[in-house]
């Protein structure tokens, strides 16, 4: 059975997982959507077969998806989501899922309703070492948990203005709330003080905050703190989370985890591509119609949708923001 893919979205995140997919043989790429036929044609040419378009109906109307990977920035998503689901047409979704939470939520109600396969590129969900962080946080009982997200700005015009990106919280740290809520539980309560602090009085075209703090209260009344900056120089950056439990520090980053019992510190190492491991797994979801392996589909990654827009609320109206039952704010 060959799987026919198609991308909307001609940027890194669509190449990162093209290449990943032409490597296997139950995957043909068929398609790539961009904004200009000229954006679409340079990536198509990269695989056999694929074929560029600047029209996503048009795309759709021609070519027979049987499944479709949406990498576009946060402002641009809607439509494509849109068309999709009225096709019901499986679909892998690059994070953020978009500048706000009111317009996903709309879609995660129309996709549990069609039960289509959704899955959201939380890919740190899939690295050995978040299991082996799970694994011990399984043992022990949380008392605080401390999040960062620090590094320099990125060299994408979109991504300094806060209405198309969401700003940085939303952005880039949203991976650090969503491995909060993977390994530690769901949040009741945000607030957030967010403040531009360099960044703004160099280049007045910045619109997005560069320091942030946020204050998250979990339901299982464990406190939680997330920090990000992006006022670094390029290629410098603190990314990771702790949790202080009964038994110690529990450090994640990316490539490790830590663990610091007062007597003994152990480190785990690990050089997986979890990029590798959210495609398979949902490539093969749509392959067999089974998605229980898929870490985080639509509906539960508007929980963490959810989160990141409370605190850009709460920024702004110097409020706690509470978050119900289903993750809404």
């Amino acid at each position: 059975m060959t799987i026919h893919v198609g991308f909307m979205g001609t940027g890194n995140f669509s190449k990162r997982h093209a290449d990943i997919l032409s490597e296997r043989r139950d995957v043909n790429i068929a398609a790539f959507y961009g904004t200009s036929q000229e954006k679409a044609d340079h990536m198509a040419h990269h695989y056999d077969n694929a074929r560029g378009y600047d029209d996503l109906v048009k795309m759709l109307d021609t070519e027979q998806l049987d499944a479709a990977y949406i990498c576009v920035p946060p402002m641009s998503h809607g439509s494509i989501e849109q068309e999709l689901i009225d096709r019901n047409i499986p679909f892998f979704v690059e994070k953020p899922l978009s500048n706000e939470a009111d317009m996903p939520a709309d879609f995660a109600r129309q996709i549990e309703g069609k039960s289509l396969i959704t899955s959201v590129g939380y890919h740190f969900r899939y690295k050995q070492n978040t299991q082996t962080l799970k694994n011990f946080l399984e043992l022990q009982e949380i008392g605080m948990i401390t999040g960062k997200w620090m590094s320099g700005l990125p060299q994408t015009a979109w991504w300094t203005d806060q209405e198309k990106s969401g700003g940085q919280f939303n952005e880039q740290t949203i991976h650090i709330v969503d491995l909060l809520r993977f390994t530690a539980g769901e949040v009741k309560e945000v607030y957030a003080v967010f403040a531009n602090t360099v960044l703004g009085k160099n280049e007045n075209d910045i619109t997005i905050a560069d320091v942030g703090t946020v204050t998250l209260t979990l339901e299982s009344g464990v406190i939680a703190n997330i920090s990000n900056t992006c006022v670094l120089p390029p290629h410098v950056h603190d990314i990771g989370i702790t949790f202080y439990t009964d038994d110690g520090i529990l450090s994640w980053q990316p490539d490790r985890v830590e663990h610091d019992s007062g007597t003994v510190l152990e480190e785990y190492n690990d050089r997986d591509n979890p990029y590798e491991k959210e495609n398979e797994t949902f490539i093969e979801a749509v392959k067999t119609g089974d998605p229980s392996e898929i870490q985080s589909d639509y509906s539960d990654a508007l929980k963490t949708q959810k989160i990141t827009a409370a605190a850009l609320k709460s920024a702004h109206t110097g409020q706690v923001v509470a978050i119900n039952g289903d993750g809404g704010a």
